[in-house]
């Protein structure tokens, strides 16, 4: 299986730093804002994300993590699974807040879906966005990314695999076939 590199280390940063000046205009600050990191890598992504907006505007805003594996619709008998709410971690009030969502690659909205049912277990918020590194395209939901990182279209036989520091063992995105 041949890979072909997408995003480097400097090209994630970059687009990251882009999508976290994104966030902060659709919201018109940190008033309210809150980030959701899909687990595992959209977890990273999000504290990267949550990093870069304390830099910006030197304020600490709530960062929390889903785990949506019990709430799938996708995969045989994952859903008859109860995952417990204690594997997700948002210990902030969701009510009221623009909750943005990040995770990882974008493809058929199915993970998006699922995030939003586990989001609403914790409350209502005023408005959810949704941030994802890359897009590729091959939706089976009508949803869709208000921020994305990269564009790239593939093959439905193709892969997108995001790979970050505190997880594996090189960081960039890759394409592989």
């Amino acid at each position: 299986m041949s890979e072909k590199q997408l995003l480097d280390v400097n090209d994630m940063k970059r687009a990251l730093t882009r999508m976290t000046y994104e966030i902060l205009e659709r919201n018109h600050g940190t008033d309210n804002l809150a980030i959701v990191g899909i687990k595992t890598r959209g977890e990273v992504l999000a504290q990267w994300i949550q990093g870069r907006l304390y830099e910006l505007e030197g304020v600490e805003v709530p960062l929390g993590v889903l785990d949506i594996r019990g709430y799938r619709d996708d995969q045989d008998g994952v859903r008859d699974i109860k995952i417990s709410k204690d594997a997700s971690d948002i210990e902030f009030d969701v009510n009221n807040k623009h909750v943005f969502i990040v995770d990882d690659v974008l493809m058929t909205g199915r993970t998006i879906r699922s995030a939003m049912d586990a989001l609403i277990d914790y409350g209502r918020p005023s408005k959810v966005s949704l941030v994802t590194l890359i897009d590729r395209g091959h939706r089976e939901l009508p949803i869709r990314p208000d921020i994305v990182g990269k564009n790239i279209p593939t093959n439905i036989n193709e892969s997108v695999h995001v790979y970050v520091p505190s997880i594996d063992d090189k960081t960039g995105a890759f394409l592989s076939q």
